[in-house]
């Protein structure tokens, strides 16, 4: 998280200086000529943790009013705040102005090629979506309520257009993934496994449902695609919605990098061997518990379960609902934590307590290929370790 941070930082700030991120509506143009150029543009995903998913903009080009400039709905506001609204589910993202060239030379420097999508539209359609577009910019227009799924800077581009061309235009039920939402974000982590193993643990079973080809335009790539396959009535004829389309920008061994080790299920592993290793011992030397293996691990277990349970029932998040995984990390093993310091008293409420767990988690093994949400490989082996020191600790007391 501190890298991600800092990433965000870094690109804020560049950004700042290059005049990216601009405010000043009132310095565009109020009218286009009948010679503008508006066009989508994707940027394809980057190597940072804002960039896995790709990122989407439009740009509107007038050549006599030698206007060149993008309209980026996936500007933020970085502060001391950032970080708790991004968890309560708060965070506002707002419609900045950027010029075309220094925006470019962001994405070079950051090694994420461009496409471009020009759209075929009428002069009096071009002008319709440019002052959609001025307008939303607007102050008191311009911010949103960001939804990673739902409301973000590429599902902002498909309204903009609905909005302004109503009927005219329509999306045609392709492509259609044919995945569910997990599966589609995994198609951008799978090259990053710990940011894979975080998203998976804290979201919920309701983006374990089939996305629709409309709803697969939340992500940057099938937003594009859809836009290859719309169609637009001009004067009562249908007609393709992308008049041209070319790669701008290119990047020399883009997507060449192979997959390394899944190091996050190694570490894992690690630890339920380390977890069997201890309960041995104990089983041999006929104590209950190792203290300098089991309060960490209750304290990781009982934090988890914390955010989990904030993200499902406090949080605004939609998504984090319904998480399975709350099922195996309890927050109530932050309260068991200070027992563990004065040995074991009460035994008999510990002991039921540590069994209901073992139990629990027994629960979510047998059912794991039968839950209506996907549980992540990687978190069989703390789940195994769950079970086999609650279930060992349980045991040893009921044996004395």
């Amino acid at each position: 998280m501190p890298r991600f941070l800092s990433n965000i930082t870094i690109l804020l700030v560049l950004l700042a200086a290059m005049g990216v991120i601009s405010d000043d509506v009132r310095a565009q143009p109020a009218s286009l000529s009948d010679d503008a150029i508006i066009s989508m543009i994707t940027i394809l995903p980057g190597e940072a943790p804002e960039e896995l998913f790709g990122h989407s903009a439009f740009r509107v080009i007038d050549p006599q009013q030698q206007t060149d400039i993008f309209f980026n709905y996936g500007t933020f506001q970085f502060d001391e705040y950032f970080l708790p609204k991004f968890i309560y589910g708060e965070l506002n993202y707002f419609l900045s102005i950027a010029r075309t060239n220094f925006a470019i030379e962001h994405y070079r420097e950051r090694r994420r090629p461009i496409i471009e999508q020009v759209l075929n539209l009428t002069p009096d359609q071009k002008q319709a979506l440019y002052g959609f577009l001025i307008n939303n910019a607007r102050e008191e227009n311009r911010y949103y309520r960001y939804d990673f799924l739902f409301d973000n800077c590429s599902t902002r581009i498909r309204d903009a257009m609905e909005n302004v061309l109503g009927d005219k235009i329509r999306f045609e039920p392709k492509p259609d993934p044919q995945l569910t939402f997990r599966e589609m974000i995994a198609l951008y982590t799978d090259q990053k496994p710990l940011i894979h193993f975080g998203i998976d643990l804290l979201l919920g079973s309701k983006i374990d449902r089939k996305v629709t080809p409309y709803e697969a335009m939340f992500l940057p790539d099938f937003l594009e695609l859809a836009f290859d396959n719309a169609v637009i009535i001009i004067d009562g004829e249908e007609q393709p919605l992308v008049a041209s389309k070319e790669k701008i920008m290119t990047v020399d061994d883009y997507g060449t990098d192979t997959a390394g080790l899944p190091w996050v299920h190694i570490v894992l592993w690690i630890l339920f061997v380390g977890a069997a290793w201890v309960t041995w011992k104990n089983y041999q030397t006929g104590t209950t518990l190792n203290r300098w293996f089991d309060i960490p691990l209750l304290a990781i277990v009982g934090i988890i379960g914390l955010l989990i349970t904030f993200l499902w029932f406090i949080s605004l998040h939609h998504v984090t609902a319904s998480n399975i995984n709350l099922f195996w990390a309890w927050p109530f093993h932050l309260l068991a934590v200070p027992f563990l310091f004065k040995s074991l008293k009460p035994r008999s409420l510990l002991r039921y307590y540590f069994a209901l767990h073992a139990a629990a988690c027994l629960v979510i093994l047998l059912g794991w290929f039968f839950w209506a949400q996907e549980i992540h490989s990687a978190v069989l082996p703390p789940l195994l370790t769950a079970l086999l020191r609650s279930g060992w600790v349980s045991y040893s007391l009921s044996s004395k």
